[in-house]
């Protein structure tokens, strides 16, 4: 059956091809590489290379030389590690969702994002409900603050040197000084929660066997359920238990 290329876009064509062609014994690539498999001039190939290079899918070597860039690397453990977790947790987090009658949600940290793999959407007109791959700053939520725990001083310091906190409005957090001062006091307290929106959310993490936090998992309601004190605390106890048991099947 021939291909149907009325909607067939050639320069993101020809900038997965560049990607296809790195293996194991084709580590550094130049562009005359480049050009000679895609059969077209180097300077036709230009815009392409500097389009990877520019988010991070093609890293130069030397002047005219590459070699893959970190996001080859970063989405695709992040997919591979999130599809098992999916896999193990669904199950968990739609019994939650039913006990609950509240949005549950799981997530993984790719960089100083969170980015939401599954959702156990909740019925109810009020229900909070974040889109499947969406991706939000880690310091901005329940899960991502849970997820920047794993990290020691030296590696927050490093990931948010350049990163200015305060672009973002309160109440989350406004220095890298309170951002440690959150994830200490929500570390003691087991769980992290944010409020946004008229909506709540309290997270939880999820650990593999050696006890390192590899997701995050959470109840997110509208401020009408979640302002109930009693129903939040049973909530709260359900959401832990759920944790306990998706981290025991966690390898």
């Amino acid at each position: 059956m021939a291909k149907n290329t009325e909607y067939h876009v050639p320069g993101l064509s020809r900038g997965l091809q560049i990607i296809e062609m790195f293996d194991k014994e084709k580590r550094v690539l130049n562009t005359q590489d480049f050009a000679d498999s895609l059969g077209v001039s180097a300077s036709s190939t230009y815009r392409i290379v500097q389009t990877l290079l520019d988010m991070g899918y093609l890293k130069k070597v030397t002047r005219n030389a590459y070699e893959l860039g970190p996001q080859v690397v970063s989405r695709g453990f992040a997919f591979l590690a999130g599809k098992e977790l999916i896999d193990i947790a669904a199950p968990h987090l739609n019994e939650l969702r039913d006990q609950t009658s509240i949005s549950c949600h799981l997530a993984i940290r790719d960089g100083l994002e969170t980015v939401y793999i599954y959702r156990a959407q909740a019925s109810q007109r009020l229900s909070v409900n974040i889109p499947l791959g969406s991706r939000l700053p880690c310091h901005t939520n329940a899960m991502g603050r849970v997820l920047l725990q794993q990290l020691s001083e030296v590696e927050l310091n490093a990931m948010y040197q350049r990163l200015q906190l305060d672009l973002y409005p309160g109440p989350h957090p406004q220095s890298l000084p309170e951002l440690k001062t959150r994830l200490r006091k929500e570390w003691q307290q087991g769980f992290s929660s944010n409020r946004s929106d008229n909506a709540t959310a309290i997270a939880v993490p999820i650990t593999n066997y050696l006890g390192k936090i590899v997701a995050a998992i959470n109840i997110s309601g509208a401020d009408q359920i979640m302002n109930n004190q009693e129903q939040l605390e049973a909530a709260k106890e359900k959401l832990q238990e759920t944790a306990n048991a998706i981290s025991q099947a966690t390898p």
